[in-house]
C-alpha cells in the first residue's frame, strides 16, 4: 500500500516544476522583451539627437547651438534662384526681381537649407510681397528686407528669431523689464543680394 501513497505525492511534484518552469519563461520574454525595447528606443532616439539636435522631433524648438566657424574657414553659400513678385504699390503696378544668397555657417548647414527650399521660398515671396517699391528702394528698406529674409530662412527649420524692429520699437515708449531669453544662434549668418531691381 505504500506504492499507491508514493505515486500521488510525485505527480504534485511534478506540476510544480511546470508551473516554476513556466514562471522562469514568463519572467525571461519579459526581460528580454523591455531589454529589446529599450535597445530600439535608444537607437531611434541617437539618430534624432544627429541630425542637428534633433530637429524633426518638433517644429517649436529652440536653435541648436552651432558651433562657430574656424577661423580661415571660406564660408559656405546657398544661392536661391531669383525672386520675381509683384510689389504692393496701390497706384502703379510695379515689380521687383531679387536674387539673394545665403551664407551659412558650414556645408551640413547647407544641405539642410537645400532641404529646407520649397518653404524657404514660399516665405522669402510673402515678405517680398507686402513690400512697395519706395520700402525697397531705400538702403534702410534693403537692410530690414534682408533682416525679414534671415528670420524667414530659418523658420521652416523651427527656429525663431526675434524681430529687431519690433523689440527697438517697443523699447522707446515703455522700458518694461522683460525675461531674457537664451541667445537664439541662427545657422543662416547673412542675407547678400545678388540683383536687385524694382521696375
Amino acid at each position: 500500500m505504500s506504492t499507491p501513497a508514493a505515486a500521488p505525492a510525485e505527480a504534485p511534484k511534478g506540476g510544480g516544476n511546470k508551473k516554476l518552469i513556466i514562471i522562469i519563461a514568463a519572467v525571461l520574454v519579459l526581460v528580454l522583451g523591455g531589454g529589446g525595447a529599450a535597445l530600439l528606443l535608444m537607437k531611434k532616439k541617437a539618430p534624432a539627437d544627429d541630425e542637428e539636435g534633433g530637429e524633426a522631433a518638433s517644429s517649436h524648438q529652440e536653435a541648436p547651438a552651432h558651433a562657430a566657424p574656424k577661423p580661415g574657414t571660406p564660408p559656405v553659400f546657398v544661392p536661391l534662384d531669383p525672386f520675381t513678385v509683384n510689389l504692393s504699390d496701390k497706384d502703379v503696378d510695379r515689380f521687383a526681381q531679387v536674387g539673394i544668397t545665403l551664407e551659412v555657417i558650414d556645408a551640413k548647414t547647407a544641405d539642410q537649407i537645400k532641404a529646407y527650399l520649397p518653404a524657404i521660398r514660399s516665405n522669402v515671396l510673402m515678405v517680398l510681397s507686402h513690400k512697395t517699391s519706395a520700402e525697397l528702394l531705400s538702403r534702410e528698406g534693403k537692410e530690414k528686407l534682408a533682416r525679414e529674409v534671415l528670420r524667414e530662412s530659418v523658420r521652416p527649420m523651427g527656429i525663431e528669431l526675434e524681430d529687431e524692429d519690433e523689440h527697438e520699437d517697443e523699447a522707446a515708449p515703455k522700458k518694461k523689464k522683460k525675461k531674457k531669453k537664451p541667445a537664439v544662434v541662427s545657422p543662416v549668418t547673412q542675407v547678400l543680394f545678388s540683383t536687385f531691381i524694382v521696375q
